[in-house]
């Protein structure tokens, strides 16, 4: 069975050849492109599975190549890992904001890269998103229906914004999502949340949870993502 098709955009040739080589080896089918203009040609020609993508383009750059390719019918659903430079955190948490899937900062290790392009397509492979479905994870266990968290069997009493937090990190594993993210997933009539707020319930969050808590991993500068088992 043909692997998934891999589109590779950076406008150094070295970097290309270097993603091409191992992705190749993998089994990935790769067309590669070195500006932004030929990547929403060559994406929108033959729609991949998985657009690696560099920021730093000359002309249009990456973070308005993923916004055009999101905001396609044609292209939306395609799951971008952004390769950005050490120290773009605002860039990384635009590109995440305007839905890209993941990020490797440079210099990256071609095996780690693999590795999140491999994670970034089983999540794209797997069952949509139930809400109300229960989130069972070693000891811990989220009922949305009952608004009810249990950690190896016993109740956790949590408040109506941490129980959002909770349950919207935990229900998409290994995503990273910006405070911004949270804050809009976690609005809700009780409370007004704040991206300054969200560290305080996260903070919160972990002592109640005990052991479990350490589920809950902080991404610098970012945001945070639920650990991904």
């Amino acid at each position: 069975m043909a692997k998934e098709h891999i589109l590779v955009v950076d406008d150094e040739a070295d970097i290309r050849k270097l993603v091409e080589y191992n992705l190749a080896k993998e089994g990935y089918k790769i067309a590669c492109a070195a500006t932004g203009e030929d990547a929403l040609k060559k994406a929108r020609a033959a729609v991949p599975d998985l657009v690696i993508l560099d920021l730093m383009l000359p002309g249009v750059d990456g973070l308005e190549v993923c916004r055009l390719l999101k905001s396609d019918a044609k292209t939306q659903r395609i799951p971008i890992v952004m390769l950005t430079a050490k120290g773009e955190e605002s860039d990384i948490v635009a590109g995440l904001e305007l839905g890209a899937a993941d990020y490797v900062t440079k210099p990256f290790s071609p095996r780690v890269l693999v590795a999140r392009v491999r994670a970034v397509l089983r999540r794209g492979a797997a069952k949509p998103v139930d809400e109300s479905a229960a989130i069972t994870v070693g000891g811990l266990a989220i009922h949305p229906g009952r608004h009810e968290v249990l950690v190896k069997g016993k109740a956790v009493d949590l408040t109506a914004t941490e129980f959002r937090i909770l349950h919207f990190l935990a229900r998409r594993p290994g995503w990273v999502f910006t405070r911004y993210q949270i804050v809009e997933a976690a609005r809700g009539e009780d409370a007004a949340v704040t991206d300054r707020s969200v560290d305080v319930h996260i903070v919160s969050l972990r002592r109640k949870l005990g052991p479990s808590g350490s589920k809950i991993e902080t991404v610098r500068g970012v945001g945070y993502r639920f650990k991904d088992e």
